[in-house]
């Protein structure tokens, strides 16, 4: 068994800001779902691109979501969480698409048009680790760097 650590404040933003893939959690009128996205983050917030009719889309805006990332090694027993949570807000500034195209687009991976820019500003922060002896940052797979 490993125990849990608790991760510090910059250690989860700084894994938040080396990521590409994330999920969120957000309540529909049917019940709660997880959509896997790729993301950005510019500034304090988690940046996703979908479609206005999407579930996201249509149940994400001005509501509170959760964001995750994690990592697991299972082979080791060990892995890590981040876990952001804010209320979402769509960018309609053109301006602000622009910055936000600028410093770090989401690229989404899955075909299909995704003209709806959708911002997280985080209010909350927090994530854990599992098991000594090696460090999140450095065993990611993948280290986005902006």
């Amino acid at each position: 068994m490993q125990d849990p650590f608790e991760l510090s404040p910059s250690e989860c933003e700084a894994l938040l800001r080396a990521g590409v893939v994330g999920r969120i959690a957000l309540a529909t009128p049917t019940g709660p779902h997880i959509v896997p996205v790729n993301y950005s983050v510019v500034e304090e917030s988690i940046v996703v691109l979908t479609s206005p009719y999407s579930l996201l889309g249509t149940h994400g805006r001005d509501s509170m979501l959760a964001f995750e990332i994690d990592q697991f090694d299972y082979e080791y027993h060990r892995g890590w969480s981040v876990v952001a949570r804010g209320r979402a807000e769509v960018v309609t500034d053109p301006a602000e698409v622009e910055r936000i195209r600028k410093t770090w687009p989401p690229r989404p991976w899955a075909s299909g048009i995704r003209t709806l820019c959708l911002r997280i500003r985080w209010s909350e922060l927090s994530g854990r680790r599992l098991g000594t002896g090696w460090q999140p940052m450095e065993d990611l797979p993948v280290h986005r760097v902006v």
